[in-house]
């Protein structure tokens, strides 16, 4: 079987079929080579339709993208439509007069909206086939399809494509994906960045498919159809999210985390009011086990214990009043005499494991947020798995990688410029000890979004490995800075000066299959996260074990001796370190308004170089 090379367009040849989880079942995957030596991983399903698309590409279409922002599944649907060939605009929800004069100036063969709050003027979709990606299985209606699929501990669940009507979420169907939902209560802000997302562009790509198919006709929606098994349901409001802390714990997790990402629960710790986030299952010492649910029973990193009535869990965030903060930070002293847990009773952002030659770092913080004391922590990790007599060590993120640092906590603090000034020099540090460390090769593993400063921190591995779904964020403009992590010294020696002055300024997001092309990443995985994971552990073993091992190291050793030479690494911090005291201690670009627009999630002019 030959298919082309998604990295330069040459013919491949499957070298490896195997089996892999994914969120349908077992899925039969391929690894590819090419004569210029790139090697990819992908469904035999996906290759087939690869294989099938270069022997006949349709013509290009006028597609406009639809949306109230441009968050993450608007700028996999951009990525993707932009890298098929489309001609494709952005346009953003809310304001009809724009709207109204922007399909007059682009004439859109399709206007598809990925992510969409308001409702459509009729005379646009009057106008044009316009399709909406609804978060629900077929017959879903509503705007809190999650929210209800959590709380309801639905088993599947699905993404419709519907054509918009008169009536919201009723209009004629033109394709839907169903998946399993995962049983240990999901996150409503990992569900829609996870499986929601890789369903909802799958549908994109068969939208597109039939709206050039002669003859094609959606299907009306009709709830006697076997497979039609959504309903309408009603915005989920605070009364139907409440709980009590005398719940069982998967009653109080369910709750939380289907209000994750926004609006949060309101509930009491403390004798407060907050809204609560970020929850994890916790375990109860002897000595909390008498305490009454709702209790705040021990502190670890951040987050609170709070008992429950048949357990405990960990809250990593609340919300007081405007700003979504590490928990321990909100309650401040009203923990005077709440005892620090003593191992982590269920709750770990950064863990450290070690399988034969490799050794596993993972840090997973939430929002992918790494504030001044996360950044801490995790150098000591670093610390500790650089010291191992491993081969390779394997950095891995969570959902999303890392974003950089934390907007929110130096937004709320007393002293904002000082703050972020703290946060920028421990995640320098972060990124100096991957960069340095010489004795072993470094791998990261990147398999969700990460934005400019968790970019640059993976690029100081010695091999990126991405998922195919990963969307990159390789800038710092849109938040008036300079930036800083390195990126002076990391981003050139992958890409070339020239490509990293583009991709600074520029500020457009950037899929996996550019980056690989362009030599930001090295290999480029399919699957779900979890998948993607146990392949990325399969590469690294077995770059631990190749006999080429030896030279490979030698090699790393001499290319870093080499650069300090040329120019120490310490300039370039300094460098950085001076611009970027201009941007947030001098505010030269707007930083604080930025920083704190996007914190309040201020509404923002909807382009290619703005994400949200």
């Amino acid at each position: 079987m030959t298919t082309g090379c998604p990295q330069c367009g040459s013919a491949a040849v499957v070298v490896e079929r195997f089996v892999l989880e994914s969120t349908d079942g077992p899925q039969e995957h391929a690894r590819t080579a090419c004569p210029r030596g790139h090697r990819f991983v992908a469904s035999i399903e996906a290759l087939t339709r690869t294989s099938q698309a270069t022997v006949a590409d349709p013509q290009p279409m006028r597609i406009m993208l639809l949306s109230s922002a441009f968050n993450g599944l608007t700028q996999r649907v951009w990525i993707e439509l932009c890298a098929a060939g489309h001609e494709v605009t952005l346009q953003q929800a809310g304001d009809d007069d724009a709207l109204r004069a922007a399909m007059a100036r682009t004439r859109p063969d399709l206007v598809i909206c990925p992510f969409l709050r308001e409702r459509v003027p009729a005379e646009v979709w009057n106008a044009c086939p316009t399709i909406v990606i609804h978060p629900g299985p077929e017959g879903d209606r509503g705007p809190s399809s999650l929210d209800w699929a959590i709380m309801d501990a639905e088993p599947v669940w699905g993404v419709t494509a519907l054509q918009a009507a008169q009536e919201l979420d009723a209009g004629p169907i033109w394709a839907s994906r169903a998946f399993a939902l995962n049983p240990d209560v999901p996150r409503k802000s990992a569900l829609y960045n996870g499986p929601v997302t890789d369903a909802a562009v799958a549908l994109v790509h068969e939208v597109v498919d039939k709206a050039i198919t002669p003859g094609f006709v959606p299907q009306p929606l009709d709830y006697t159809r076997p497979g039609v098994r959504g309903r309408a349901r009603p915005r989920a409001h605070e009364g139907d999210r409440g709980f009590h802390w005398s719940d069982t714990t998967e009653h109080v997790l369910r709750r939380i985390r289907a209000a994750d990402g926004a609006p949060g629960v309101v509930t009491r710790l403390c004798g407060t009011s907050v809204a609560v986030f970020d929850a994890h299952r916790g375990r109860v010492g002897p000595a909390a086990r008498a305490a009454e649910p709702g209790t705040v029973v021990a502190r670890r990193h951040g987050a609170v214990l709070v008992r429950t009535g048949d357990g405990a869990i960990w809250l990593g965030h609340l919300r007081e009043r405007g700003h979504k903060l590490p928990a321990t930070t909100v309650l401040a002293d009203r923990l005077a005499d709440v005892p620090e847990a003593e191992d982590d009773a269920g709750y770990r952002e950064i863990g450290y494991g070690r399988d034969g030659p490799v050794g596993i770092l993972d840090f997973r913080f939430y929002n992918g947020a790494m504030s001044t004391g996360q950044c801490g922590r995790l150098l000591e990790a670093l610390r500790y798995a650089t010291a191992q007599d491993t081969r390779v060590l394997l950095l891995r993120g969570g959902l999303p990688f890392s974003n950089g640092i934390h907007l929110s906590v130096i937004d709320a603090a007393a002293a904002p410029a000082g703050e972020a000034w703290d946060n920028i020099v421990a995640i320098d540090d972060v990124c100096e000890k991957i960069i340095t460390c010489v004795d072993q090769l470094v791998v990261c593993s990147i398999a969700g979004s990460a934005g400019a400063g968790g970019v640059m921190l993976g690029l100081g591995a010695d091999r990126v490995v991405l998922r195919a779904a990963a969307v990159l964020n390789p800038h710092y403009r849109t938040m008036g800075l300079y930036g800083s992590e390195y990126w002076t010294y990391v981003l050139p020696r992958r890409v070339g000066a020239r490509t990293a002055g583009t991709l600074t300024t520029d500020c457009v997001p950037l899929g996996a299959t550019h980056a690989a092309r362009i030599g930001l990443a090295d290999e480029v995985f399919s699957g779900d996260p979890d998948a993607f994971e146990r392949v990325v552990e399969r590469y690294a073993h077995r770059l631990a074990v190749t006999a080429d091992y030896p030279l490979l190291l030698a090699g790393k050793q001499e290319r870093r001796a080499a650069d300090e030479q040329r120019k120490p690494l310490g300039s370039y911090r300094r460098e950085e370190l001076v611009e970027m005291s201009a941007d947030i201690l001098e505010d030269r670009h707007g930083f604080a308004s930025a920083r704190h627009g996007f914190v309040t999630k201020r509404r923002t002019r909807l382009t290619a170089g703005t994400t949200l």
